[in-house]
Formats: C-alpha cells, sequence, structure tokens
C-alpha cells in the first residue's frame, strides 16, 4: 500500500541534520507496517495530481496556525476534501489533525491555556495512552462526521475518527525521546514557558506509546479500523 505523506512544515535545520525531516520521522515510525511511501512538500508548494496518486494519505506536523494565511492552506483544504470525497484513507498528525477538522467543518484556534509540550496521557476509550505533544493551537469545534476517541483535560479533541474515512490525532507519535529533546532546546526557548521545557527534559527517559499508534495508523490505512 502507497501513502503519500503531505509535509506541511519543516524541522528546525540541525533536527533535520541528526534525526530528518518530519516526512522522514513519518517513514520511521511506520516503516514495519508493510507502507510505501511518497513525500510531497506541500509547505513549499509541492502538491500531488490528486488523491488518485496514493491509496491513501498523511498530513504531518508544521509550526504553522491552520487558521494562518499561507499559500499552500487553500490548496491542502481542497485536496483534504477531495481525498475525502474519493474515499482514500486519510490520517493527520498536529497539524494535520487541526487542517482536515478544518477544512470539514470544524474550528482551530490558538488556545487561551497555553501550550501543551512533551509527555501527555490521554483517556483513549478508557485505556490511558502516552505521547508527546507539541502544540498550543487545538480544535474547538469538531466538523459533524467526528467521533472523539481521545481526550484529557487541556484537550477535548484529542484524537478523531471520521468513520472509514480520516483518522486524526494531536500529538505526535513520530517524535521520540531524542526528538522531542532537540525540540524543546531549539526550538522553545522564547516560546514555551521554562517550567514546561523543564518537565519534558524530566519526562525524556519514561515510557511512550509512539509503537501502538504506528499500530493504530497501520491499521487504519489498511482496515480502515482502530479498534
Amino acid at each position: 500500500m502507497h501513502i503519500g505523506i503531505l509535509q506541511t512544515g519543516h524541522a528546525p535545520d540541525a533536527l533535520i541534520e541528526s534525526t530528518g525531516d518530519f516526512g522522514v520521522l513519518f517513514q520511521k515510525l511506520l516503516a514495519n507496517q508493510g507502507l510505501t511511501f511518497t513525500v510531497y512538500s506541500v509547505v513549499d508548494m509541492e502538491f500531488p495530481d490528486g488523491p488518485e496518486a496514493a491509496d491513501g494519505w498523511l498530513i504531518t506536523g508544521s509550526k504553522h496556525g491552520a487558521y494562518e494565511d499561507h499559500p499552500f492552506i487553500p490548496p491542502l483544504e481542497d485536496l483534504i476534501r477531495a481525498i475525502y470525497a474519493a474515499d482514500r484513507p486519510l490520517v493527520g498528525i498536529c497539524f494535520g489533525h487541526q487542517i482536515i477538522a478544518q477544512a470539514l467543518g470544524g474550528k482551530v484556534e490558538k488556545f487561551d491555556s497555553g501550550w501543551a509540550v512533551g509527555r501527555q496521557v490521554y483517556d483513549w476509550q478508557g485505556q490511558p495512552v502516552t505521547l508527546n505533544a507539541w502544540h498550543q493551537d487545538q480544535i474547538v469545534a469538531k466538523p459533524d462526521d467526528a467521533t472523539v476517541c481521545a481526550t484529557n483535560e487541556f484537550c477535548e479533541y484529542a484524537a478523531l475518527i471520521y468513520g472509514k474515512k480520516a483518522f486524526t490525532v494531536q500529538a505526535h507519535p513520530e517524535f521520540d525521546s531524542t526528538f522531542i529533546d532537540l525540540l524543546a532546546t531549539h526550538r522553545g526557548p522564547g516560546v514555551v514557558p521554562d517550567v514546561q521545557l523543564a518537565a519534558v527534559k524530566d519526562g525524556l527517559d519514561k515510557p511512550n506509546d509512539n509503537a501502538l499508534l504506528a499500530a493504530r495508523i497501520g491499521q487504519f490505512f489498511r482496515e480502515r479500523s482502530i479498534a
């Protein structure tokens, strides 16, 4: 099964050199899921010809806001709606989670309670799931088609499932401890409060559920289900 990765931003240069850009991170995360990949740098206006260019699609994270005025956002929203109408499985992570919701009738805002960074525990249909997060924006109104499958006190719509069409997650299963540590060092100071950056460092040696999410993403692409 061939997956088109729609890359909507770039990691800081220092991270690209050591861990790879966002598209590479997802290829590493999903390396055992029997998938092949093509990366389209949509943030640089590199778009596929249409939904049929891949069997399924994944939209990455980004430093940009879904509600901001960037040249790539309107055509990306058009492509999201085309993928949805064409019934190709669609996965979105962080910004991808948000832009899919926005394109399908939801609302995204900069959250007035601040940032979620580092290890976050979510109630995933009654089970605790721990993932790294890095966001201030979040979905504040979900599309009618979306059902909540994960939540916590900070992020009400932490993961959404749109029937058999789309599966989206606010957190970052592609961020391992090395990447989140480097991100806190290179993109955190002056942006994220120091106390939260210190908490990121304190949580680096603790376990997460990245492998579980990789399996669920792979299952959704193959079976249109995360059950």
